[in-house]
C-alpha cells in the first residue's frame, strides 16, 4: 500500500535556502546520476523559510547539477517529469531531509490501469480496503459498482501473494548509476516464482455501465488476471450471490465528485436492503466519503475504520450480514454508547456532523 520507497542520503539542519544549497550540494551526485541523464525533484516544507515549494525544487535542483557540472564538465537536465533520477526532499523547521526516490512515479500506478473509468479508486488505496476486509482468497469476493475494476484487481493480486507493480516497466532507481537490470530480471524472476496461480474462491466484479465493464476486463487482462474475475454488465442489486459466504465490498459515490447527494440517498438505502436480502451469510464493507449518505442505509456498523482518498476523509464500515440484521435507529453508526451488536465499535463514535 506504499506510495513511494525512499533511500535516506542525509539529513542536516538548515534554517534559510543558501545553507540547504551548500549541504545538498556538498554531497556526491556525480556518483548517482550520470551527467547526461535527467533528474526531477519533489519537496515537501513545513519552515518559515520557504513560502512555495517552487522555489525550494529549483534551489535544490541548481545544488544537484552545479555540483555535477564543477565535477564532469555537464550538468544533466532536469524538469517536473518523474521519467529520470527522482530527488525527494523534506525539510520540517531547521531539519532537513534528503532522499533518493527510488520510486518515481508513486507505486499506486501499477502499470494495469491502461482503461481508467470515472473517478477511479487509487491502486494502494484500494490495496488497503482489501487488505481492511482480511480477504485472503477463500470464500467469495464480490465488487457490486466495480467502475474501472480497481478493487477486484488488487484482491486478486492479494489473493495470488503477486507483486502488486510486476507489470510495471519504469522505476526511478533503473536510472541511477549502478544499476544492474539483470539482477531486477532475477528478482522478478524468483518473485513470480513465489505466487499462487489460482485461487480457491470466486471473484466477481458488477456495473450497470456496459463501459465500465469493458474497461475492467481489459485492465484485468492487462494484469493478468482477466481468467480469474468474472465480470457482469447489471444493476448492483441483480450481481449474483454465490453460497458459502465471503466479502462484498461496495465503493459508492459519495456526491462529493461525482454525483449530487441528494440523488444518491435512494442508491445508499438500496444497498442495506440489497446486504440484508441477499447478502446473509457475508461481511459487507462500504467505502464512503460521506456519513451522512452512509446513514441511509439503515444497518448497525459492525466496525469502521478511517482512510483518505486525497482531500477527503472516508470510512470503510463493516456490516456482519447474518438472518435478519438488525436495524436501528441511528443507521450507518454504532449503538449508544459506542455498542454494535456484537459489541464496542473499536473506532468509536463519529463526531457529530
Amino acid at each position: 500500500t506504499a506510495l513511494r520507497v525512499l533511500y535516506l542520503l542525509r539529513e542536516f539542519k538548515a534554517t534559510e535556502p543558501q545553507e540547504l544549497y551548500r549541504e545538498i550540494n556538498s554531497l556526491p551526485w556525480e556518483d548517482y546520476i550520470k551527467s547526461n541523464g535527467y533528474l526531477s525533484v519533489l519537496s515537501n516544507a513545513d519552515t518559515p523559510a520557504i513560502l512555495d515549494t517552487r522555489f525550494l525544487n529549483l534551489k535544490v535542483k541548481d545544488a544537484i547539477v552545479d555540483r555535477i557540472r564543477d565535477k564532469t564538465g555537464r550538468r544533466p537536465d532536469s524538469g517536473s517529469e518523474l521519467r529520470g533520477v527522482v530527488v525527494n526532499v523534506y525539510w520540517k523547521g531547521d531539519r532537513c531531509s534528503v532522499y533518493l526516490d527510488t520510486s518515481g512515479e508513486p507505486l499506486s500506478k501499477r502499470g494495469y490501469r491502461k482503461h481508467p473509468h470515472k473517478a477511479p479508486m487509487q491502486e494502494s488505496l484500494a490495496a488497503a480496503v482489501v487488505m481492511a476486509t482480511g480477504w485472503d482468497g477463500q470464500g467469495a469476493f464480490i465488487n457490486p459498482m466495480c467502475g474501472s475494476g480497481t478493487l477486484a484487481i488488487e484482491a486478486a493480486l492479494i489473493a495470488l501473494g503477486r507483486a502488486p507493480a510486476a507489470t510495471r516497466l519504469d522505476f526511478a532507481f533503473m536510472h541511477l548509476k549502478g544499476y544492474l537490470p539483470e539482477a531486477l530480471k532475477a528478482l522478478r524472476a524468483e518473485v513470480r516464482g513465489q505466487g499462487r496461480k489460482s485461487i480457491p474462491g470466486r471473484i466477481i466484479a458488477t456495473d450497470n455501465d456496459p463501459n465500465a465493464i469493458t474497461a475492467a476486463r481489459r485492465n484485468a487482462e492487462t494484469a493478468g488476471l482477466g481468467h480469474l474475475i468474472e465480470f457482469e454488465v447489471c444493476d448492483f442489486q441483480d450481481t449474483p450471490i454465490p453460497e458459502g459466504g465471503g466479502m462484498v465490498v461496495i465503493n459508492p459515490e459519495y456526491g462529493k465528485r461525482i454525483g449530487l447527494e441528494e440523488k444518491l440517498a435512494d442508491t445508499y438505502g438500496l444497498i442495506g436492503d440489497f446486504f440484508k436480502h441477499k447478502c446473509q451469510g457475508y461481511h459487507g464493507y462500504v467505502f464512503t466519503g460521506n456519513m451522512k449518505l452512509a446513514k441511509k442505509i439503515g444497518l448497525r456498523t459492525k466496525s469502521r475504520r478511517e482512510f483518505h482518498n486525497g482531500p477527503i476523509e472516508c470510512r470503510l464500515l463493516e456490516y456482519e450480514l447474518y438472518e435478519g440484521s438488525r436495524r436501528g435507529p441511528d443507521p450507518g453508526g454504532p449503538d449508544p454508547g459506542g455498542q454494535g451488536p456484537e459489541g464496542p465499535d473499536p473506532t468509536g463514535p463519529e463526531p457529530a456532523g
